[in-house]
């Protein structure tokens, strides 16, 4: 069954119950429907209004908590720049960096108590700053701990690398670890602790390679809000490096529950890097996220602020809740005072009601009067003129079927019994036959089957044998006035002889042909035929009844299908006449089109189709069912 026919199947359901609730049980559903429709109509507004709210500011909040900490890494870099550049510009550095012989005692002494003395204070004046660096690639630099180191204790690491590519350029690198360069704890080495550092080779002079410049720094000093202690479960604040590596506090973190969200943030990182769109909702294990970002790009870097919306969506639930509750509150009071108030106005249509059931149930009526005026009094009284008019139609009708039954008993006292024209028609068949008259003898055969056939009626139904060979029995009977026999030409398999089809249906069609195909010619013509062909498709057998007359012309076809397709009975031109057409042939086909749609439905019936001065065809439609009353498929 296609959708369009299980729609119209559930709208005939919901039609016919709805047909069955009473008048006040429907108004009050109107009542509620009307006030529920633009009450839902608010609440999804408001409701969706709030949600907004909510997400702006929480949105706005973050993204000033996000902004203030960019603030102070944009701080912490001008801090490791400046000390980078101190250190850079100090010539005595460069020279001390650049010596390539062994410096004697005084010159380290002198360095010692005037340099590097001030190489240290630009960490201390500078607290939060881990660690300054300057790595010689001369193997005549003595180590000056903690600041200077010759560089083949770094110069294999990945970032060192890197930083000789740049070439003096600045390079910025994340790492998870602060490893200690002087190993003074091998033996309990300490926690390693995420840092960023600045790096930069110096070049003295250009292009040529003398050392390299590294200012460290803790993370936890660097973006103090990512590592905070502050046990704060409602935002997270990651940084993730150029190569997309993320940092942020272990404990108390999202990602212990939802372990998919640092693959989201990096790849709306890569998303952003490439065409600029950030995504800010994420949605993990039924929670849900807001990730607000802003690009660090001094450094390369981006900072992100992962916001749980657990308390907003518990906000916005309590607020739905009193949205639905509010809601169902006002459409229970709204029913209580239509139902009280219906009650009351439909008191008198339930009185008028029971009256009808009454009358209904064959009790008899004693008048029914409504004070007041309106539509239920108007209906009141034309109820009880209504039931007057048909108090004085009953005994009127009483006294017709006593008259009738009186006339049916006189008419069945002369009607002829069926089988004394049985037995008289079998004495002339014999008388024939004992002279000989074959054809004479055959023709009383074929009158017999028919009378038998019509005489018999049993039911509407019978089998398709039986109604083909009653067509036999006519044609031979009618072939007896004709000069030149008419042929039947039969093209029905075997299979189809068992169908069910309605008594007297195909019959009616073939004296059609009979009567108007060839009454247009005065002489009688040769080779005169009639073809009943059956086929099947979708369940629903078509029969096929062509004659090879003259036809009918456009006009008079559009004429028979007026007559045929009629609601009410045609008159006497209906029927019309036409030249080489069916002449009052429409009013048998009409009443075989309707007793076709009576028993089977309006998807079944007749339809005619002819060619001028060549033939005429019509074709019966009927469901393909067995006598006993199967539906085959």
């Amino acid at each position: 069954m296609s959708i369009h026919k299980q729609t119209g199947a559930l709208w005939s359901s919901f039609n016919y119950w709805w047909g069955r609730r009473s008048l006040q049980s429907r108004l009050v559903a109107a009542y509620i429907f009307i006030i529920l429709g633009p009450c839902l109509l608010v609440s999804l507004y408001s409701y969706k209004s709030i949600n907004n709210t909510y997400v702006r500011d929480a949105v706005d909040k973050n993204s000033y908590l996000l902004q203030m900490e960019k603030l102070h890494i944009l701080n912490q870099i001008e801090a490791m720049e400046r000390a980078a550049q101190m250190a850079y510009s100090d010539k005595a550095v460069q020279n001390y960096l650049l010596n390539e012989h062994d410096p004697s005692l005084g010159e380290l002494i002198d360095f010692n108590t005037t340099t590097f003395v001030n190489l240290s204070r630009i960490q201390i004046n500078n607290p939060n700053i881990e660690h300054l660096r300057l790595y010689s690639g001369s193997g005549e630099v003595h180590e000056l701990w903690p600041i200077i180191f010759r560089e083949e204790r770094v110069s294999m690491e990945p970032w060192f690398q890197k930083a000789l590519k740049l070439e003096g350029q600045e390079l910025w690198s994340f790492q998870n670890e602060d490893p200690d360069l002087m190993q003074r704890y091998s033996g309990d080495p300490p926690k390693g602790q995420p840092k960023v550092s600045l790096l930069r080779e110096i070049s003295i002079p250009a292009g040529h390679h003398v050392g390299m410049i590294q200012v460290d720094m803790l993370l936890s000093r660097f973006t103090p809000k990512t590592y905070t202690d502050v046990r704060d479960n409602q935002s997270q604040m990651f940084i993730a490096g150029e190569d997309l590596q993320l940092f942020t506090r272990a404990d108390h973190s999202f990602v212990q529950d939802n372990p998919q969200l640092t693959g989201a943030i990096a790849g709306r990182l890569q998303q952003y890097a490439e065409t600029g769109e950030w995504d800010i909702h994420y949605k993990e294990k039924g929670n849900s996220f807001l990730l607000i970002h802003t690009p660090l790009t001094e450094i390369g870097a981006s900072l992100v602020n992962v916001v749980s919306m657990e308390g907003v969506m518990k906000d916005i639930s309590h607020t739905r809740n009193l949205i639905i509750g509010l809601n169902i509150g006002f459409i229970v009071l709204v029913t209580a005072i239509a139902y009280v108030l219906n009650a009351f106005i439909l008191k008198n249509l339930r009185r008028l009601t029971e009256t009808m059931k009454k009358a209904r149930r064959g009790e008899a009526y004693t008048g029914f009067s409504i004070r007041g005026g309106g539509e239920v009094g108007e209906l009141a009284h034309h109820f009880s003129k209504l039931m007057n008019t048909i108090n004085t139609l009953v005994a009127q009708a009483v006294n017709k079927e006593a008259l009738s039954k009186e006339a049916e008993l006189r008419t069945l006292h002369n009607q002829i019994d069926a089988h004394f024209l049985y037995n008289t028609l079998e004495n002339i068949k014999m008388l024939a036959e004992i002279e000989n008259q074959r054809g004479i003898s055959d023709a009383l055969t074929s009158l017999g089957g028919m009378m038998r056939y019509n005489f018999k009626w049993s039911g509407e139904y019978v089998k398709l044998r039986d109604e083909i060979r009653h067509i036999e029995n006519y044609i031979e009977v009618m072939n007896i006035r004709f000069e030149y026999p008419i042929l039947l030409e039969l093209e029905v398999d075997a299979p189809y002889l068992e169908l069910e089809v309605l008594k007297m249906s195909l019959q009616p069609v073939v004296e059609n042909s009979v009567k108007h195909a060839w009454a247009a010619g005065e002489e009688e013509l040769q080779n005169r035929s009639i073809r009943i062909q059956i086929s099947e498709a979708d369940g629903d057998i078509f029969i096929a009844i062509r004659d090879n007359g003259f036809g009918l012309t456009p006009e008079r076809l559009t004429e028979l299908h007026s007559s045929i397709y009629a609601k009410e009975e045609p008159g006497a031109d209906a029927s019309g006449a036409s030249t080489g057409g069916y002449r009052g042939g429409g009013i048998g086909l009409r009443n075989v089109h309707q007793r076709l749609q009576l028993f089977y439905g309006e998807a079944y019936g007749l339809e005619v189709q002819s060619q001028a001065g060549e033939w005429t065809t019509v074709f019966m439609t009927l469901p393909k069912v067995l006598l006993t009353g199967d539906r085959q498929t």
